[in-house]
């Protein structure tokens, strides 16, 4: 299973995990009860129950550089195209915009 962090304006929004039955992303318990929570898409709107599917959320994926960037990142760090959401973990952590991607180590979530 991976895990990642993702983070709206630099708060916890929610947690994206990938394991064998597909993608699941939920948003942060404090997160909702924050003052004034945003979507972190119009995707997907705020609510408790996780989101599932088993492909990437159309809205992770366009995260992920194309082109000459992806072409860098996939040659530097040795990554498979088709990986997505080991692209994801390596290339979004400072995108454009105010959502952000942190990938959590096991150590993270101990």
């Amino acid at each position: 299973m991976r895990k990642a962090e993702v983070k709206y304006q630099d708060k916890t929004a929610g947690w994206l995990t990938q394991d064998e039955a597909g993608y699941h992303f939920s948003y942060d318990a404090a997160y909702l009860r924050s003052k004034n929570p945003e979507p972190i898409s119009l995707t997907l709107p705020l609510r408790e129950k996780p989101y599932t599917d088993r492909v990437l959320f159309p809205f992770f994926d366009g995260l992920i550089p194309e082109g000459w960037l992806l072409d860098i990142a996939e040659k530097n760090w040795k990554l498979n195209p088709r990986d997505r959401m080991g692209l994801l973990l390596a290339c979004c952590k400072d995108c454009i915009g105010a959502v952000s991607i942190h990938p959590v180590t096991k150590e993270d979530n101990s």
